[in-house]
């Protein structure tokens, strides 16, 4: 997947370099000295036969907050990373594999099983996997996690669930609520009143502090923790509450029995344990306290997944009696009451814990507005998609990338909303697809691209440039994963439904597949033949505009890996004008890389260097690790040639890592493969095995930032 930048971890003890990806922490983290004693000595790499370790709770219990803090305090011990894959936005059975791999980094371009590629970048690594919020996956992550272990030997699992996965060996330590009895410190019991430390602490951040030399404010809060379990989602709720109300009134409202949704939502009969029981009772008080229309908000809200911004939310969840000029001041009503929090790295970007968007659900689904709300989730992200293609081809790419990485979660959804739900028209379930599809194309996500246009293909669809662009994208996911029989399939698909439709554009689009296709099979006279007979027209600023470009950039690459570089240079050098006219920088950076190749062949050899650099970085800016990868080959090539034999190894290393995030090297293309063999003979012979297998491994062993970032040095 794009990479990402390391964001530090909860212990704020995080080393820059770092692989990993553990969020920061944004409040102070109290009590659970034992718990977290315990669990850091089950996660020590020594410490015995478990390698899977699973924190067991009610929801609310704090099963998260205590396994990151573990998981930081742990990360020295785990050289090649701890990852934290965040499971509760998923929401079809499938995806767990998807969803660790992508956590991980690995944006692999084949077609393999998901589960083989995650065990050869991980072989001889040791590295921890936290497997945050399993209870509605179970079988998926028990499946994978002991998929993984048996392996892997220098992996670890760290799971927080409901539910235990119940694999052979596992270690299960069940977390109970925070105790509530005693004062905090009291040495006679172990995290004794740590329930009402929790308390004060966020009591004095709502402006209400607790003071030592009063006994009965004391008395009144220990009260108020042992109605609520001592939860800690439940104290931090009912502490939120402080704002509006003084301890006393927190207190004699917690002790009325107020209708609670709980009675709405469940039958007499109800089993849940009775903590969960306690927990949903909490939410329900907080939910009573809320004024009617912060209530339908924090329902509406639950439709959203991974996170959401001010517009998304005026777009989804206005309507009726919630008019859109009151979402931003009943969204910061919500904040203040810690039902929705603010995103930890994102800014103007907001998030619900899995047990208070669980419970908006409900009442969703008791109001009767599931459906229509999940509906206006759907439409709000398939405009978006489709702003994004029609804008893709111009100077807003980047802009567009990064808002496609931020809303994945909520784009998967919406896609599987209107695959499942399509209205009665499989086109609209293929127009969304085909602009995701293309999106993920671009951003990295080939394999939820290639799933749910295959989904959406499936079935017989009324051609339109809706299906055309559908057809387009799986062909061009095909060609990046190497997968060039399928490639050549979707080629005709598409050339079909192109001359179906009429469109001349999305003819040369046509030509791009069938001609990249060609030419990385080794066929570059009759890949020539197919793109030159493509009719050149005014570039679009749309997706069918980024496909024209790219028909050009097979055409170059054709010419290059035929060994006329001279022709090569001109037609990339076209693209390269006409990206900049259009301001993008996908093409443009592949663009840099042609010409880069046809200054090598010439021998301008400062020439060849500096454009192998522009389009790492060209490429680093969108987050395509394949670019980076075909760039860096390059590069170590130039950098040989000009005699530095030294940085060249390293260079070689840093490609290969890229390469095994991508999963198939050189996309399996017999030329680009046969390019690099060479290159690293060359370099072996300059330095000979013991020197260059010192600086391949030097690089190899590099993060995708500090090899990014080495590339970029002028020597």
């Amino acid at each position: 997947m794009p990479d990402r930048t390391d964001h530090g971890n909860p212990g704020n003890s995080h080393t820059p370099g770092t692989p990993g990806n553990l969020p920061p922490e944004i409040r102070s983290f109290v009590g659970r000295h034992a718990e977290l004693a315990r669990l850091q000595a089950a996660l020590d790499p020594a410490a015995g036969p478990a390698r899977t370790v699973s924190v067991v709770g009610v929801g609310g219990v704090g099963k998260t907050r205590l396994a990151l803090r573990a998981a930081a305090e742990v990360q020295g011990a785990y050289p090649d990373g701890v990852w934290l894959a965040e499971l509760s936005p998923l929401h079809t059975a499938g995806l767990v594999d998807l969803a660790v791999m992508e956590t991980l980094r690995l944006a692999d371009q084949s077609t393999r099983p998901v589960i083989d590629v995650i065990t050869e970048w991980a072989h001889g690594k040791r590295l921890l996997i936290v497997l945050d919020s399993c209870e509605h996956l179970l079988a998926d992550c028990a499946r994978l996690a002991a998929a993984l272990l048996s392996r892997l030997p220098g992996l670890r699992v760290l799971v927080t669930s409901r539910e235990r996965l119940a694999l052979p060996g596992e270690e299960v330590l069940h977390l109970e609520p925070l105790p509530v009895d005693g004062r905090p410190g009291d040495p006679t019991r172990s995290g004794a009143g740590d329930a009402v430390a929790l308390f004060a602490e966020r009591a004095a951040a709502a402006g209400r502090p607790l003071r030592d030399d009063d006994p009965a404010a004391r008395a009144t809060a220990t009260a108020v923790c042992r109605r609520l379990d001592g939860i800690p989602l439940a104290l931090e709720l009912a502490a939120a509450r402080l704002t509006d109300l003084t301890l006393d009134q927190l207190h004699t409202r917690l002790g009325e029995r107020l209708p609670s949704p709980l009675d709405l939502l469940t039958s007499d009969t109800d089993e849940r344990p009775p903590r969960h029981q306690t927990l949903r009772t909490a939410i329900g008080w907080s939910h009573e306290l809320c004024a009617p229309l912060e209530r339908l908000l924090w329902a509406r809200l639950s439709v959203f997944s991974g996170g959401f911004c001010l517009e998304a939310v005026r777009q989804v969840c206005a309507g009726g009696p919630l008019p859109p000029e009151r979402i931003a001041g009943l969204l910061d009503r919500l904040v203040a009451q810690s039902i929705v929090l603010p995103d930890p790295v994102i800014s103007a970007r907001y998030r619900m814990l899995d047990t208070v968007r669980e419970y908006g659900a409900d009442w969703l689904h008791a109001l009767g507005e599931e459906r229509a709300v999940r509906r206006r989730h759907r439409d709000h992200y398939a405009r978006l998609a489709r702003e994004g293609c029609a804008e893709w081809n111009t100077g807003r790419q980047v802009a567009w990338c990064e808002r496609v990485l931020t809303d994945h979660a909520n784009l998967r959804t919406a896609v599987d909303c209107a695959l499942a739900e399509p209205d009665g028209a499989p086109a609209t379930a293929v127009e969304m697809a085909g602009h995701v599809g293309f999106l993920w194309r671009h951003c990295g996500y080939l394999r939820e691209a290639q799933h749910c246009l295959d989904q959406a293909l499936a079935a017989e669809s009324p051609p339109g440039p809706g299906r055309t662009l559908a057809l387009w994208s799986r062909g061009a996911v095909a060609i990046l994963q190497g997968d060039q029989e399928a490639a050549a399939n979707w080629a005709v698909r598409c050339a079909d439904a192109a001359r179906e439709q009429g469109s001349p554009v999305a003819q040369v689009a046509a030509a791009y597949l069938r001609g990249g296709h060609l030419a990385l099979t080794g066929r570059q006279a009759e890949a020539i033949d197919v793109l030159d007979a493509a009719p050149r027209l005014p570039v679009q600023d749309d997706g069918f505009g980024a496909a024209q470009l790219q028909a050009r950039l097979a055409l170059s690459l054709a010419h290059v890996l035929r060994g006329e570089f001279e022709r090569g240079r001109e037609v990339a050098d076209e693209v390269r004008t006409a990206s900049r006219k259009q301001g993008e920088y996908w093409c443009g950076a592949f663009a840099d890389y042609l010409i880069a190749q046809a200054d090598l062949a010439r021998g301008d050899i400062r020439a060849a260097v500096s454009g192998a650099r522009t389009s790492i970085a060209g490429h680093a800016l969108l987050h395509n690790t394949v670019g980076a990868a075909m760039s860096l080959d390059l590069l170590a090539a130039a950098v040989v040639t000009a005699g530095d034999a030294h940085r060249a190894a390293r260079l070689l290393g840093i490609g290969t890592r890229l390469w095994e995030l991508t999963g198939r090297a050189q996309m399996d293309s017999p030329d680009l493969i046969a390019t690099r063999r060479t290159c690293e003979l060359r370099v072996r012979e300059r330095l000979g095995d013991d020197a260059y297998t010192t600086g391949y491994r030097a690089g190899l062993a590099m993060t995708y930032d500090e090899g990014i970032a080495y590339a970029a040095i002028t020597q």
